[in-house]
């Protein structure tokens, strides 16, 4: 710094300090990484925290959101999740309204082929919802990882949820594409069924479905 100073020369604001921050010791020069300052972010949105369900049980290193969605809201629906609405027909009642325990239904859409299904975790207000659901975002690079109370905002002009923004990890908010939703499957049967209504995340049976029962036992819904 000395000698840029003697010779007259006016170094430029990151190289000063760079060299500010060279520590010369008995040993020679020991160059500390020189500061750089980073872009302001706004701070992310964060879902209220969650308690860890105690079972020892590991998620599989992979999963798809149709096994995730059965589990966590009990609908025992099965195949390609651009499927569950018209199968969902005359098996369980359907709509255009959020509540909770019911799968959102996300029709085939660009990359996304074979649809996608989420269970609706909360009501914020009639345009901002969150949602549980398994492979969306990549999260640390992979594939297949499962989101808790992450925030969907309905983006169509009549307010009836036939399209959607959704939380993508990557960018830690909301992703800019509209997904067209077909509407929401609910624990509930139609007018001559049986079950009656499911309310908040139902329970799961024990059924033919292995990778299901263990999500149940891990969500503590047994």
């Amino acid at each position: 710094m000395a000698l840029v100073a003697s010779l007259g020369l006016a170094a430029p604001a990151q190289a000063r300090m760079a060299i500010q921050f060279n520590e010369i010791t008995p040993g020679g020069v020991n160059k500390v990484p020189a500061y750089r300052p980073q872009a302001y972010r706004a701070p992310a949105y964060r879902a209220p925290a969650e308690k860890a369900p105690a079972f020892s049980t590991p998620f599989p290193d992979y999963l798809q959101c149709v096994p995730y969605a059965r589990a966590a809201t009990g609908i025992q629906l099965y195949g390609d999740a651009h499927t569950w609405w018209s199968q969902a027909n005359g098996r369980y009642s359907r709509g255009t309204t959020p509540k909770v325990g019911a799968v959102m239904a996300f029709k085939p859409y660009g990359k996304m082929v074979l649809g996608h299904v989420a269970a609706v975790s909360r009501i914020i207000d009639s345009r901002h919802v969150l949602l549980r659901h398994a492979n969306w975002s990549p999260i640390n690079g992979r594939r297949g990882q499962v989101e808790r109370d992450v925030e969907a905002v309905d983006t169509s002009p009549a307010n009836d949820w036939s399209e959607v923004r959704v939380w993508f990890d990557p960018i830690k908010g909301l992703g800019g594409t509209r997904w067209p939703v077909q509407g929401f499957i609910y624990n509930k049967q139609p007018a001559r069924g049986g079950t009656g209504s499911g309310h908040g995340l139902a329970r799961t049976g024990r059924g033919s479905d292995p990778i299901g029962a263990i999500i149940a036992a891990l969500l503590g819904r047994r």
